[in-house]
């Protein structure tokens, strides 16, 4: 997974405008956004994850002598073009919004800046990565919430799209709130805590439960997490989970990191009878974990029922985000600037669908928080070169609805950029943060969320406005297209 080529990553489209370009010589400079336009699962915000794969793909851009070759043979391609390819290497510039980071529709998350064949040739990929561990980021979050603090394990491996998901997107379930995962793999590659217990088949492969307990338990003294339901829950494994926990007692093994797994069922109920169980018999802070199809809303209903879950193990519903299978995000073109001008030309994709016309020009964005509770008050896009000073009032309106505005008062709120620099002219500037830190930086962001924009259902919506001289350049944008016409 660390070594490959990804190069042959993208869309044949991509490579055949690119040849068109370099048959039409110009010396455009162009601007990318990526961005998307709805929050997963219809929430109030999103996390965004990817940017390191993204660094080590645009690190590593080239073809390889078996790529041009196998271009040659699509005969779609000509020689001169191919040769280029031969020395074919990112020059540009991109700034992203840093992994970990609670962000909002229309905004960038990522800007190219580079001339427009390479700026083309990488949107695929860039999408793709941003796309599938903000998803899974993302989710991951929301099932954190559910869980009020509970560890939450991620257990997808089996049931994830291929190698590429189960790794990466065990990697964005950890940053996003996950306390470890039970695939190894990711846990080798981004030094991230794996956790595990045992299977039916480790019991049944036993005379009786009772002696598949106590094995496991001589094994794994501090790691002793025993599955009760393979017959019989109440009747038979917390019972005999019970005797092996006392055996560990009256021999001197203290008593850390042991309790039970549950994995089918009616967890509220088998819960509250299994702790119950568990405290008679002294062992009222033994784990009390859970499986089963589990998701935010199941948690959540659950911790509403009182169920006495105290870690839970998430695996299909959140490594496939089911019931939201993709996070939408797009890459569209937004300015370009050649020789002749000293600044970006702004463009704009208009469409009859409002939501699909795109914010023009070459623009970075101010986070606005409020200065007493840390809370974002606003995101607020805007072109390069322009500054916020919070010791200026700022009036805010919506886009959409002009008539809508709010006042930030001097002093009341603080200014945080948030597209940072990641490669200049060609070259990376940026140190990405192992996984675990992006993890604790992505905590410190959700905590930057008023508790209304995390509810599951019908969230308050955090105000993305673009600054007066953005909003201007639209509208005229809009005007001179409509003059055409």
């Amino acid at each position: 997974m660390t070594d490959r080529n990804l190069t042959m990553m993208t869309d044949l489209y991509e490579l055949t405008m690119m040849q068109g370009y370099f048959k039409n010589p110009s010396d455009q400079t162009v601007v990318f956004d990526a961005f998307y336009r709805t929050n997963p699962c219809n929430g109030g915000y999103a996390i965004c994850v990817g940017l390191e794969q993204i660094i080590s793909y645009i690190r590593d851009l080239h073809f390889s002598p078996d790529n041009i070759e196998y271009l040659k043979s699509l005969n779609l391609f000509e020689d001169d073009f191919l040769e280029y390819l031969r020395g074919f290497h990112f020059t540009g510039d991109i700034y992203a919004v840093p992994e970990g980071t609670v962000v909002f529709p229309k905004e960038p998350l990522l800007k190219v800046v580079a001339p427009i064949m390479e700026a083309q040739l990488v949107e695929p990929a860039v999408l793709n990565f941003l796309n599938h561990q903000s998803l899974i980021a993302t989710r991951a979050a929301r099932v954190a919430q559910s869980a009020r603090g509970d560890a939450v394990l991620e257990f997808g491996l089996r049931r994830a799209q291929g190698a590429d998901a189960a790794n990466l997107g065990a990697r964005a379930a950890v940053i996003g709130g996950c306390t470890g995962t039970s695939n190894v793999l990711t846990g080798e590659l981004f030094g991230v805590p794996v956790k595990g217990t045992h299977a039916h088949s480790w019991i049944m492969s036993f005379p009786d439960e009772l002696t598949a307990f106590r094995t496991y338990a001589r094994q794994y003294p501090n790691a002793c997490i025993l599955l009760v339901d393979t017959y019989d829950v109440l009747r038979s494994g917390v019972p005999n989970a019970i005797k092996v926990f006392t055996e560990m007692r009256e021999a001197g093994i203290e008593m850390k990191g042991y309790g039970i797994r549950i994995d089918s069922g009616d967890l509220a109920y088998l819960s509250k009878k299994a702790y119950a169980m568990l405290a008679e018999a002294g062992f009222e802070d033994a784990i009390i974990s859970a499986s089963s199809d589990l998701d935010e809303y199941l948690i959540d209903s659950l911790k509403q029922q009182g169920a006495k879950i105290n870690a839970w193990g998430v695996g299909t519903n959140l490594i496939t985000s089911n019931g939201w299978s993709a996070f939408g995000g797009v890459y569209k073109l937004v300015a370009i600037k050649t020789s002749w001008h000293k600044e970006f030309v702004p463009k704009i994709k208009l469409s009859e669908n409002v939501e699909k016309v795109t914010n023009p020009g070459n623009k970075t964005i101010f986070r606005l928080y409020d200065k007493e509770t840390g809370k974002i008050r606003a995101d607020l896009i805007a072109l390069v070169g322009e500054t916020v000073d919070p010791d200026q009032d700022l009036m805010l309106f919506d886009p959409d609805s002009t008539w809508k505005k709010t006042k930030l008062h001097a002093g009341t709120f603080t200014v945080r950029e948030l597209l940072v620099p990641v490669f200049k002219d060609g070259y990376c500037v940026y140190d990405s943060p192992s996984v675990m830190e992006i993890r604790e930086n992505c905590t410190r962001e959700k905590d930057t969320l008023w508790e209304e924009s995390k509810r599951f259902v019908n969230p308050h919506k955090v105000y993305v406005d673009l600054s007066d001289k953005l909003y201007d350049m639209k509208k005229r944008l809009f005007e001179e297209m409509s003059l055409k016409d």
